[in-house]
């Protein structure tokens, strides 16, 4: 008779997951790889997860919350200027790390997608704007409190700001480096200053 499964720590399955699709995205990434990477059959991954579409939620879910964390520090900065630039650095400093896969997993995870992952990719879509969303509140706050001028146009600076988180995640990927890429939000902050300054230093 056979004996029963070893049992398997759900949790540690679940940060080997994240890593996979992290590294491959979603759709470039089969079942044969999950079930070499986490070691263990399809079959109680499925019992386990439900599915590789609830697999990969919940490991957005698992990066949101640890790797996104920064995001969420940096717009609590007092001042904008400081939040914003503390926001880009987070980024560089995050998608840069040797340990892990570069860029922005959600950013990434699903760049092209098929008909059958339409469902998720406007998912993806959605924590992203909502990144979006959240740049823009805060510079709103930012306007209203007169941290920043009142003329501010705080839509197109947080499109902005949004725009330059994606694409430092892309260069991240491409293998640029965090020298180049600090250097990058240097300049982002001048453009942010001219944005940002009143008409009479225009």
């Amino acid at each position: 008779m056979a004996g029963r499964p070893r049992e398997f720590d759900r949790e540690v399955a679940l940060r080997k997951a994240e890593q996979v699709f992290w590294q491959r995205g979603y759709e470039g990434t089969s079942m044969s790889d999950l079930v070499a990477a986490l070691g263990i059959a399809s079959a109680r991954i499925y019992a386990a997860f439900g599915s590789k579409e609830n697999l990969f939620r919940e490991a957005i879910a698992l990066y949101l919350a640890e790797e996104g964390a920064f995001a969420d520090a940096a717009l609590k900065e007092p001042d904008t200027r400081s939040a914003i630039k503390k926001l880009l650095t987070g980024a560089v400093d995050t998608y840069t790390r040797d340990d892990r896969p570069h860029g922005c997993m959600v950013v990434l995870s699903l760049t092209n997608y098929s008909a059958d992952n339409e469902a998720i990719m406007h998912w993806l879509a959605d924590h992203r704007r909502e990144r979006t969303s959240g740049i823009i509140q805060r510079l709103r706050r930012g306007a209203e409190s007169g941290d920043l001028p009142e003329h501010t146009d705080t839509q197109a600076l947080g499109d902005y700001v949004a725009t330059l988180l994606h694409g430092i995640s892309v260069q991240a990927r491409d293998g640029v480096s965090r020298d180049r890429l600090l250097a990058m939000t240097e300049t982002a902050m001048h453009t942010f200053d001219l944005m940002t300054a009143s008409p009479a230093t225009h």
